[in-house]
Order: C-alpha cells, then sequence, then structure tokens
C-alpha cells in the first residue's frame, strides 16, 4: 500500500474543450469535484468512487481519450498517452494559504511534485488532490481533468496558453527525472521559478545562465537537449501573465506541507519500522558474512 500510495506535495493540469454545465455559485473550501475517465468500465468507475470516498451525487467531470491527446499530443508520444481515458480524481478546495496537496495511487511516472508544479504554473492554488486509477499508468492524463474541475469549481477561466505550458512542464520534468531522479529535477523546477520571481530575466543568455547556475548549486549535470529544453520552455513561461508572487507562494505551502507530512507521527512511525528493518537486515549480512 505505501509503494502505490504516495503522500507528499504536490500535482497535474490541463484543459476546457467541452465545458460541462457544472458550476459552483460560491466556491468554499470543502467544495468537492471528481473527474472520471471516460473510458472506465461501470465497475471501474464505481471502484474509483468508493477509493475517493466520492458518490455518483458529487459533482462529476468525464474526461476523453481526444482531450488527453489534445493537450499532451505535443509532448509526450500518442502511444504513451494510450487510446484509453483512465486516470481520475477528486480535488477538494482548501482555505487560502492551505497549498496544495498531492495524493496519487497507481500513478507511475508523475510524481506528486510534478502535478504540485504544473498546477501551480496553470494558477491552481490551495486544494487537496487526489489521483488514481484502475491499473498502473503514466499519471500524465490526470492533469487535463484536474484543470478542467478547477475552473468548473472556482469558475476561473485558466488562459489556454498557460494550460499548455503546465502540461508540458510535466512532461518535461517527468522524462529529466529519469536522469537525475524525481526529487532533483522538482527542485531545479521550484528554485527557476522562485529566482524568475524575485529577479525576472530579460534575456535567454540570462535564463540559461540561470539554470546553468541552479544546476550547479544542486549538483546536476544537465545535457546540452535539457539545458535546451529548459530554456525554451522557461522563455515561453515567463512571457505569460502569470502571478509569479502567488506562484512562490504556492511553492512555499508545498514545501510546508511536506515538512508537515514527514513530521506527521504516522509517518515517523513508518520510518522508524522501516530504519528498524534495514537494521535487522545489515545485521543478518553480518552474521552471514562473518561465519
Amino acid at each position: 500500500m505505501m509503494k502505490n500510495v504516495k503522500r507528499s506535495w504536490v500535482l497535474l493540469l490541463v484543459f476546457s474543450l467541452f465545458m460541462p454545465m457544472l458550476v459552483f455559485a460560491d466556491a468554499a473550501p470543502g467544495d468537492v469535484i471528481v473527474t472520471l475517465g471516460d473510458s472506465l468500465s461501470a465497475e471501474q468507475r464505481q471502484a474509483l468512487l468508493n477509493e475517493m470516498g466520492a458518490t455518483e451525487n458529487d459533482p462529476i467531470v468525464y474526461v476523453t481519450n481526444e482531450e488527453e491527446h489534445q493537450y499532451l499530443g505535443d509532448y509526450i508520444s500518442a502511444s504513451q498517452i494510450g487510446t484509453r481515458a483512465l486516470s481520475s480524481s477528486k480535488i477538494t478546495l482548501q482555505e487560502s494559504g492551505a497549498g496544495i496537496n498531492v495524493e496519487t495511487h497507481n500513478i507511475k511516472w508523475v510524481s506528486e511534485a510534478m502535478y504540485a508544479n504544473a498546477l501551480i504554473t496553470a494558477g491552481v492554488e490551495d486544494a487537496d488532490i487526489y489521483v488514481t486509477a484502475p491499473v498502473e499508468v503514466s499519471g500524465t492524463a490526470a492533469l487535463t481533468g484536474l484543470i478542467k474541475a478547477y475552473e468548473i469549481a472556482t469558475e476561473i477561466e485558466i488562459p489556454e496558453e498557460q494550460k499548455q505550458i503546465a502540461n508540458e512542464e510535466m512532461v518535461t520534468t517527468a522524462e529529466l527525472s529519469e536522469s537525475i531522479g524525481i526529487e532533483q529535477a522538482t527542485e531545479l523546477m521550484n528554485r527557476v521559478k522562485e529566482e524568475i520571481a524575485n529577479n525576472p530575466v530579460e534575456t535567454e543568455d540570462d535564463l540559461r545562465e540561470l539554470i546553468r547556475r541552479i544546476a550547479e548549486e544542486l549538483g546536476i549535470t544537465l545535457t546540452d537537449e535539457e539545458l535546451n529544453g529548459l530554456v525554451s520552455l522557461f522563455m515561453r513561461m515567463k512571457d505569460l501573465n502569470i502571478d509569479w508572487n502567488q506562484v512562490q507562494e504556492q511553492i512555499t505551502n508545498v514545501r510546508d506541507n511536506l515538512g508537515e507530512f514527514l513530521n506527521r507521527e504516522e509517518t515517523q512511525g513508518f520510518i522508524r519500522s522501516f530504519l528498524e528493518f534495514i537494521n535487522s537486515l545489515i545485521d543478518s549480512l553480518r552474521g552471514v558474512f562473518s561465519s
């Protein structure tokens, strides 16, 4: 369970074609909206609703495979997106300042932090998010439903280009994590955003140097292709009408939420149990090699 259900910081994202006629007149903390993949069977749909603690009476948005391809087709292959919309989610609005909290189940490629970062870029703030699927999936398509649900719940229309950039950021971070690790890739993206928020860069050369410097500070070696991809992404991102103060605030909240999670009694208990297991394993191996 601990392997498949991961709780920590974050979030994914995307779009709003064929906006369903669902409206929350006055969005308030505690409001819930559910997204379901349109390809789920009736049994899978009911199982996921039960897993998320939702019912058919909760506002539900359906996400199609065509919508997934529309928002991800420029960044990953059609085969990776697949032919079925299975990823589902629940988004619960929270009080101002709560930040974004993400929990995932059966998501194998996109981490909680990646969802959170992409959602922050898209303009989402202060929400608890649960992303799941009936079987293991990459998780790329879930962002589509999350953004769609947030727009409906808050009646805030997120600019199309901002949604596209958020999707690209999610994919870029996931691909980068394959070579430098999830935590390093996520922290690199966070640090660059924070620097842009505090000290806006003007030219592509300035941005390239900024990314190089932060990567070096984090002990990260980027290939020319990776560096060029990041420069291209952040050049487009910095030219959007993004509230960088809000971005920085949400990143801070995500980090605070992670610290709170690590300090929870149940988390500490798991860590203690894990360390005890490691110690016992080392003792056992020591006995084998000393005999």
